[in-house]
């Protein structure tokens, strides 16, 4: 008969096992972060190619999309590296993000021809690569959804953040210079300009509520000491307040690139380090849960014979009587009991306490995940832009003293009512 010291060491490896496979996962969102990036840049110089009917930014393209491909092999050995085995129970959602995003990967090179042969506008290229950029971003989404640990969920629900944070950046890049480059004002491009800058604040306000002091010591720096926010905030306030129709300067297009590029250069710089940050903390825990295990693994050898002690089944029921009462010796020597006893306790209360800091990261994906969702029926049946969805459902939440989540699940609960509704949209 096994005692509850066996499956205290069962339960460590089954623990050390799901860390494992989350830190394969870390080091895939590693890469991702990478391929992010590069996506990103190319994104702004097909722009720049098809906007300027294919005479600027040629060559440009030419050698970062080599740099593309070297990292999205690197993504893919990651996901080698990651295996077929699901991490925790929420591992079939993040290799369906992966199948999604590998879909992106095998249609780049079509999307490239097109390009480069200028069968593609600007915005349809732009919207191509915003797709695969998000299906990148929903493998980190789930990557920090099936983690197992709350320390490395945090890390990387902040990470999640500053990603899409900084992609929203990446999306007002684009929209900046298809203004500046038309040479007038329009009133639908300005309302989704104003909804990037308001959407990329609310990333990173979720970002600063999980990060780790250094990671938030990094990213305050490079806000105070960012040349280029003085140059977007001037080319924002002419880019946002021409009138409809009003004449905006084509030459600032180069310098609202310039300067959007170099900002989200030092963002990548601040991704970089949470990747790194969050890779070495996979790492620690690891080690600490490893030495547990060395040390319930030792005391397991000291276990001559299965039975319950008296000090056990005492500890057990909640018995108050002081040690002393207690025999001598129980099964195993009174030592021995006492620490097994502790350890059952100590691993009980820490799985706890690990569960419901798990949930609370967990309810900050779920409420991001519903408002997408809602938003999604919303632009679907009402026919609005994603800036205009998220208005109505932030406006509809004030005007009712509800929050944001409630009125979103319920745009979602009474989905299947809608005319011709198949939740294509969720």
């Amino acid at each position: 008969m096994k005692t509850p010291l066996h499956y205290l060491v069962a339960a460590r490896q089954s623990e050390i096992a799901e860390l494992e496979q989350i830190s394969r996962a870390s080091n895939l969102v590693a890469s991702m972060s990478e391929l992010v990036h590069a996506l990103q840049k190319e994104r702004g110089l097909s722009n720049i190619f098809l906007v300027s009917g294919g005479v600027q930014a040629q060559q440009s393209l030419l050698d970062h999309g080599l740099h593309v491909d070297q990292v999205m092999e690197r993504v893919c050995l990651a996901l080698e590296e990651l295996g077929a085995r699901a991490p925790g129970a929420h591992g079939a959602r993040l290799f369906n993000a992966i199948a999604n995003a590998l879909q992106g990967f095998e249609a780049l090179p079509l999307l490239r021809r097109r390009r480069d042969a200028l069968q593609l506008s600007a915005e349809d290229c732009t919207q191509a690569l915003i797709r695969m950029i998000a299906a990148c971003l929903t493998v980190v989404f789930e990557a920090a959804d099936s983690a197992c640990d709350p320390d490395i969920a945090k890390l990387l629900v902040a990470l999640f953040h500053f990603m899409q944070g900084k992609e929203l950046a990446g999306q007002e890049r684009a929209t900046g210079v298809a203004a500046f480059t038309a040479g007038a004002g329009r009133t639908e491009r300005q309302r989704h300009w104003l909804h990037l800058i308001e959407s990329q604040e609310r990333c990173f306000q979720v970002f600063a509520d999980f990060a780790s002091p250094s990671g938030m010591e990094r990213w305050q720096q490079q806000c105070g000491a960012c040349p280029d926010m003085t140059v977007i905030e001037r080319l924002r306030r002419l880019g946002c307040t021409a009138g409809d129709g009003m004449a905006l300067d084509c030459s600032l297009s180069s310098p609202w690139f310039e300067a959007c590029s170099s900002r989200l250069d030092a963002m990548h710089q601040i991704e970089a380090f949470l990747a790194e940050e969050l890779q070495a903390q996979c790492l620690r825990k690891l080690e600490q849960a490893g030495a547990a295990l060395s040390q319930q693994k030792a005391l397991l050898e000291m276990q001559p014979q299965p039975g319950t002690s008296a000090e056990a089944a005492a500890a057990f029921l909640g018995a108050t009587q002081p040690a002393a009462s207690l025999p001598a010796e129980g099964a195993y020597g009174l030592q021995l009991e006492k620490s097994i006893v502790l350890l059952v306790q100590e691993q009980s209360m820490r799985l706890q306490d690990m569960q419901t800091e798990i949930d609370k990261a967990r309810a900050t994906l779920k409420e991001r995940k519903t408002i997408e969702r809602a938003k999604g029926v919303l632009m679907n049946y009402r026919q609005l832009s994603e800036g205009e969805a998220y208005k109505l459902i932030r406006q509809t939440a004030m005007n009712q003293n509800r929050r944001m989540l409630d009125v979103a699940e319920a745009i979602l609960a009474t989905v299947d009512l809608l005319p011709g509704s198949t939740n294509s949209s969720l």
